[in-house]
């Protein structure tokens, strides 16, 4: 038997050790290198300009919040934020002084004294004064504070130890006193109830203005048929009894009553409306 040797080498196998096989991948990415740094290169520029333009951004956000801070000190150092013209409007009994010195704000406080404080500082008023009714705050034109002040109205006056004290038409008698009365408002006496004294005079304010300056006294004279009788004693010469519950109501027909009367009487509105001789 003969054997022939295949000399081909192109029909064989040969086996590949590890280490040819590192060599051979090796080889390959050393090929592809150029390759790789070619493509990063071409992003350089690109790359380059994105980090400028958040550089960019991130300094324009610390100017902004710089500038801002810069702003706000400026202003709290500046008078625009200080109180400056002070203007009082509604007043009629209280002083614009007093009225400032009640609100407690004066010239060169922080208008942060102010606002958002609107409602503490008209229950601090009220607080000190009864004579008010409402009073609002308002800053107009940056730093120049406006006070609106509604009062109640004087009711008359009540004698206390040599002085007369002021009744307001809430029906509440204020801390204000002075040695005579004045203007064409009615003294009030013998009144033995802080509360029927109080009602007399919030009906007193219901009335219109031209009967109310047409009575100079209000006396309280009860009787056992009614326990709330008042006598009045008016301007014209005329006397009035009347009842504190319906003083308002009946007192309306006064002036009518009066304008038929030939001369001076007695006017009793207890039960009624009739008028009688002294």
């Amino acid at each position: 038997m003969s054997f022939k040797i295949n000399r081909d080498k192109s029909n064989r196998h040969v086996a590949i050790t590890p280490w040819e096989k590192y060599q051979s991948e090796e080889r390959k990415r050393a090929a592809k290198k150029p390759n790789r740094v070619q493509r990063i290169g071409a992003k350089l520029p690109r790359l380059k300009h994105q980090k400028n333009r958040r550089l960019a951004q991130r300094m324009g956000i610390l100017i902004a919040i710089f500038g801002i801070i810069l702003v706000i000190s400026g202003y709290y150092v500046s008078p625009l934020s200080h109180v400056g013209r002070i203007s009082v409007s509604g007043n009629q009994a209280l002083s614009r002084q007093r009225v400032i010195q009640l609100s407690g704000i004066d010239h060169g406080d922080s208008i942060y004294r102010v606002v958002g404080k609107e409602q503490q500082l008209s229950k601090r008023v009220k607080r000190q004064t009864p004579r008010v009714k409402r009073i609002t705050f308002s800053i107009a034109h940056f730093n120049q504070l406006s006070i609106h002040v509604a009062e109640y109205p004087t009711a008359g006056f009540v004698p206390a130890n040599g002085y007369y004290r002021v009744a307001l038409g809430s029906g509440v008698i204020s801390q204000e006193r002075q040695k005579q009365p004045t203007g064409s408002y009615p003294v009030y006496d013998k009144f033995k109830s802080h509360k029927q004294l109080s009602q007399m005079i919030q009906q007193y304010a219901k009335l219109s203005k031209k009967i109310q300056t047409g009575i100079s006294e209000i006396q309280f004279s009860p009787t056992q048929a009614d326990p709330e009788r008042v006598h009045l004693y008016m301007n014209d010469g005329n006397e009035v009894y009347a009842t504190i519950s319906t003083f308002a109501s009946k007192m309306a027909y006064y002036p009518s009553i009066a304008a038929k009367m030939s001369h001076k009487e007695i006017v009793n509105l207890e039960v009624g409306a009739y008028s009688y001789s002294f």
